[in-house]
């Protein structure tokens, strides 16, 4: 099994991007689809909608490796939709990589989707009891079966029908020869915002950050448990589901979302500042200096140092020619894959006490490579400061996370966990200060032991089903 240089850290599952009615939507669903790169890197794609025809460029790596401008610029399509995919079901492999596109008795159908569905493999085995086949491994492709197999005579309907046998924590954009749709989960813990171009075109995206990449203002989040519709008569939002309390993913905030986009109205950036706050309010250590992990960490630890009154500065410095999921071909190597990444100012640190500030500690292997780089360049103690609870169950909604026998905080104590990293102290946020942070509203916190909104199969029940 490959091993990236940061596997203490978690990765996101998608990111998702569509606009209609616009005569350049190829080359603007390419760079809102880059804006959202940070999403996943192991495969991308855009597909576009001409003359009654549904083109795919997409491939394996980054956006810029997998497709090719001039190929879609030249496509006067005026809808598209693109994709940025980290897989976290199935494998990660040509025949997963999104869009997905098929042939239906609606017509041509391009689908793409950030989440996972929790009851995929149950939705799996009936669809292939029933004859279905399938040409990849990921669980986006059971909507696309469902779809199929509905005997519903509107599109719309049987988009409907299917979204309501789904489970779990999904976000889809999809694509026909007529319309744009958009479909979020019930529990809303996957996001989906809608925006308009200056020229009216309506845009779905992941992040609010894609809307800016293209000039388009920020109109709505679609709602959970609702689809969008996009067509020449306009938008139409209608719920499929509508029961149940709404739990955004609250690593949104933490870690995933891009610091320049918004969630619910505000600002990621100062929503992690107050976590820093709040982290420093509730975990204070006597230091000379904080220093963040970048990027993601900093605006934590420029919260925390503003509440603590200790200076914050750049004691780490990332390279930025090496990729987020820079392959170690072995565990050994994962250390030295830190150096190759990060590097110590030792003019910052030497000599210095130096609060650190992550955003998490998953395995907290490579918490321990960065403190050995800091007291490599002199730092006299390190006292580490998370700026979320300890994480103690896996993500089942898309997010790729460790089984919880490897969850360092579900297994060790504080100070055992300290012992681990090699830190002088070790302290998190609590779930108390994550919420009030947060705001008012229900979050998804089941990694943080706080339940899990949607039902999911245990790690033993789920080799009970596999081996029936």
């Amino acid at each position: 099994m490959s091993l990236r240089w940061d596997d203490d850290k978690l990765y996101e599952e998608c990111g998702v991007f569509g606009i209609f009615g616009d005569p350049k939507a190829a080359e603007k669903a390419y760079w809102g689809t880059f804006s959202l790169q940070h999403r996943g890197q192991e495969s991308a794609g855009i597909a576009v909608a001409d003359h009654g025809q549904i083109v795919v460029d997409k491939g394996m790596g980054l956006l810029q490796d997998a497709v090719q401008m001039g190929r879609q610029t030249s496509n006067l399509g005026d809808r598209a939709i693109g994709h940025v995919r980290y897989s976290t079901s199935g494998d990660s492999i040509d025949a997963n990589a999104q869009p997905l596109l098929m042939h239906t008795r609606f017509g041509p159908l391009a689908l793409a989707h950030n989440g996972n569905l929790v009851n995929h493999d149950q939705l799996r085995r009936k669809l292939e009891d029933e004859g279905a086949i399938f040409q990849g491994t990921s669980d986006s492709e059971v909507l696309a079966h469902l779809l199929a197999r509905t005997k519903k005579p509107v599109f719309l309907d049987a988009l409907f029908d299917a979204a309501r046998q789904l489970e779990g924590g999904f976000a889809f954009v999809l694509l026909t020869e007529t319309g744009l749709y958009g479909l979020r989960d019930p529990h809303g813990i996957r996001p989906l915002v809608l925006g308009r171009t200056e020229e009216g075109a309506p845009v779905l995206a992941s992040e609010t950050c894609a809307l800016d990449m293209i000039d388009a203002i920020f109109v709505r989040d679609v709602k959970p448990g609702e689809i969008v519709r996009i067509g020449s008569a306009g938008v139409e939002g209608v719920l499929f589901s509508g029961n149940e309390m709404p739990h955004p993913c609250a690593f949104e905030v933490v870690y995933f979302s891009r610091p320049d986009s918004q969630m619910n109205g505000e600002s990621m950036h100062l929503k992690r500042r107050l976590l820093g706050k709040k982290l420093a309010e509730e975990a204070p250590a006597e230091a000379d200096v904080v220093v963040g992990v970048p990027d993601s960490s900093l605006p934590a630890a420029m919260g925390y140092a503003e509440a603590s009154h200790i200076p914050f500065d750049f004691g780490l410095v990332k390279n930025r020619y090496i990729a987020r999921t820079f392959i170690a071909p072995q565990a050994d190597l994962r250390s030295q894959g830190v150096r190759l990444k990060l590097s110590a100012v030792k003019e910052v640190v030497a000599n210095r006490r130096v609060v650190l500030i992550d955003d998490s500690l998953v395995r907290g292997t490579t918490s321990r490579h960065i403190i050995r780089l800091l007291r490599r360049a002199g730092a006299l103690k390190v006292h580490m400061r998370i700026a979320s609870p300890p994480y103690l169950e896996p993500c089942h909604y898309g997010i790729d996370t460790s089984r919880a026998a490897e969850l360092a905080a579900r297994n060790l104590t504080v100070d055992e966990l300290a012992d681990l990293v090699g830190a002088d102290s070790l302290a998190f946020l609590s779930p108390e200060g994550l919420t009030n942070a947060l705001g008012p509203g229900g979050w998804c916190m089941a990694c943080f032991g706080k339940g899990y909104p949607v039902p999911i199969f245990t790690e033993e029940e789920e080799r009970h089903v596999q081996s029936r």
